[in-house]
């Protein structure tokens, strides 16, 4: 029942993911899962690169220079993780929105809408029991630096999957609904 899926879904990071690879199909499977998100006026603004296999090694050293040489603070244990993270995935999937310079659309009906796609990739993600990540640090401002963005497209954050061992923690709510609702 999609109700369950929905409690059971959780962030799986890298460090949790086992050396079971995913497959095309796989990725396939979760990536058409968003493209049937709710879009308004049909524009389906989503868009996705996909590193798989070995393009994760460039993607890692990519984001592990950029964040060395933009970052104010630096931190080695930052680097090694944006050095080893995309590799520790057995997928990562570049999260993108575009916006068409023609409609009128609000920014962010479009960013909603691409953040609806990554949901529906993440509950059949869960379903197909690999754990998936979204993860948006500064540096994805860079990324059109290093894959080819149409016009007006803009990079979201990044979806790492993999495949893991054990049971996931259980879910938890700091407040019911009920206390997050006003009736009218």
């Amino acid at each position: 029942m999609i109700s369950e899926i929905i409690k059971n879904r959780r962030a799986v990071f890298p460090a949790q993911y086992n050396n079971q690879p995913i497959s095309k199909e796989e990725v396939l499977a979760i990536l058409e899962s968003a493209n049937w998100a709710p879009t308004h006026k049909r524009t389906e603004p989503w868009r996705f690169k996909v590193f798989h296999g070995l393009s994760q090694i460039g993607l890692g050293k990519f984001l592990a220079e950029t964040y060395k040489n933009t970052s104010e603070k630096f931190s080695e244990n930052t680097y090694n993780k944006f050095i080893e993270n995309p590799v520790k995935a057995k997928c990562v999937i570049v999260i993108c929105f575009q916006r068409d310079p023609k409609e009128s659309l609000p920014e962010w009906e479009e960013i909603a809408s691409t953040a609806m796609a990554v949901q529906n990739m993440w509950l059949a993600a869960s379903e197909m029991k690999i754990g998936g990540y979204w993860s948006s640090p500064g540096i994805i401002k860079y990324m059109d630096k290093f894959v080819q963005m149409e016009e007006g497209e803009r990079c979201l954050g990044f979806f790492y999957l993999g495949k893991y061992d054990g049971e996931l923690p259980e879910g938890t709510r700091k407040t019911s609904i009920e206390e997050k609702t006003v009736w009218m």
